[in-house]
């Protein structure tokens, strides 16, 4: 004969297991349905931009990109003029972000105390706070004035030998836009690469000073080396950012429908063409052409990113020895 005991505390301990099983159960529906409404929500957006550039592609084909030439009264249209405005602020902007962004995160984690670095840090961040359309209008009255009478000259004493430093120094340009387009950055990947900082485990860089490092061999062989997938990571998230800005490049970048042969003259993005000329567009020929020019800069954003991914796989298993 067998006898069952009753436990008054097992009622509650199912109702609990069934509370977390349907948590667990909502979490990861909430989270599938998320994931899937991003990626339907790009692939709308893709096709639609494809879509109304879609008589433009078929009419220019793939000659738009390499195609210099845009002029609404011939029909005319190109995207090479604003590919080259593009890519080259966003790598002036690169080049210059990158070290002062790494330099900033090292002295933020490294060097400066806690009472300063709060400070510090919090005014880095405040700069991605600032609208765009007014750091455009700082850029234009205020910094591209200076580029003009002061760094231009210097770079044309120093390096005027090089073409894309020679000719009349102006406050709007490639060269300006490409300046705060840095300026726009730096709080991105120096925020960034400060929390991998962080995370770098302490025993790592206490054992390499341990073993006979100076402070800078430790920061240079094991901090750095740890935080390069990260770091690469930031770096290609603030060169995408730059690649997608239109307000405030429109506003420093002079709009000049001309591949320019110095950094010094007046040139043209493929976020800033598509901003000021689409409202305005005379043409359905022109509206699918600047419709054109979207897709290039998605298709830039894309590979962008995918290279990004495929440089810190590359690292994750070089650094795990796979």
């Amino acid at each position: 004969m067998t006898t069952t005991t009753y436990d008054p505390m097992a009622p509650d301990t199912d109702l609990r297991r069934r509370s977390i099983r349907l948590g667990d159960i909502l979490f990861k529906g909430i989270a599938v349905i998320s994931a899937l409404a991003a990626t339907v929500l790009l692939g709308l957006i893709a096709w639609k931009v494809f879509d109304l550039a879609w008589p433009a592609i078929q009419h220019f084909g793939l000659s738009f990109i390499w195609t210099e030439a845009w002029d609404p009264v011939t029909q005319n249209f190109g995207a090479l003029i604003f590919i080259y405005g593009t890519v080259v602020t966003s790598l002036i902007a690169l080049a210059i972000a990158t070290p002062l962004s790494i330099a900033i995160a090292l002295f933020l984690t490294e060097i400066a105390p806690r009472r300063l670095a709060a400070p510090i840090a919090t005014m880095v961040e405040l700069l991605a706070a600032i609208p765009s359309v007014v750091l455009g209008l700082w850029g234009i009255l205020v910094f591209g004035p200076w580029v003009r009478d002061h760094l231009e000259p210097w770079l044309q004493d120093v390096l005027g030998f090089l073409p894309i430093f020679s000719g009349s120094p102006s406050q709007a340009g490639i060269l300006p836009a490409g300046l705060v387009l840095t300026i726009m950055i730096i709080p991105i990947t120096s925020a960034i690469c400060r929390e991998l900082f962080i995370r770098v485990p302490k025993d790592l860089t206490n054992g390499a000073l341990a073993l006979g490092s100076t402070r800078w061999e430790s920061i240079r062989g094991v901090m750095l080396a740890y935080a390069a997938p990260g770091i690469i990571a930031a770096v290609l998230l603030g060169l995408g950012r730059a690649f997608g800005e239109a307000i405030a490049v429109n506003q420093t970048i002079g709009n000049h429908n001309a591949i320019p042969t110095s950094w010094f003259e007046p040139g043209d993005s493929l976020g800033s063409k598509i901003a000021s000329e689409y409202v305005g567009a005379s043409s359905l020929e022109q509206a699918s052409s600047i419709l054109y020019l979207a897709a290039i800069l998605m298709v830039i954003s894309l590979v962008t990113n995918v290279v990004a991914q495929f440089i810190v796989v590359r690292f994750e298993r070089a650094r795990s020895g796979v």
